[in-house]
């Protein structure tokens, strides 16, 4: 309201909260992908977290994140523009700090198509 007694309404804004009570690993997106995707994921606590691409066999060939991460909803963008046409796997560790407590590990599936 102004001082004139005038008014007049904002723009709705969409906002997105995640709460972050558990570890979790999303489907990459766009799926197929050319060349580039997002890869997200939340941790619940604190910790050090591992992100890895694997070829269809299990073995790792690139390590997209290896380092300490707070708690919370992290993604990570991965261009693939080196790499051939396939399917390829992708796999979050996460050793949380304290008592030994938090480790996980996922994998999932995707596709890069050109």
């Amino acid at each position: 309201m102004d001082f004139s007694g005038t008014f007049e309404y904002s723009d709705v804004i969409e906002v997105e909260v995640r709460s972050v009570d558990k570890f979790a690993l999303e489907q990459n997106y766009p799926n197929p992908f050319n060349p580039t995707t997002t890869i997200g994921f939340g941790i619940p606590k604190k910790g050090n977290v591992r992100l890895s691409i694997l070829n269809i066999l299990g073995e790792e060939i690139r390590i997209l994140l290896n380092e300490e991460k707070e708690a919370g909803y992290h993604s990570i963008d991965f261009n693939a523009s080196e790499l051939p046409s396939g399917v390829y796997l992708y796999r979050l560790q996460v050793y949380s700090f304290g008592n030994g407590e938090g480790k996980f590990m996922a994998v999932n599936k995707m596709i890069l198509l050109r």
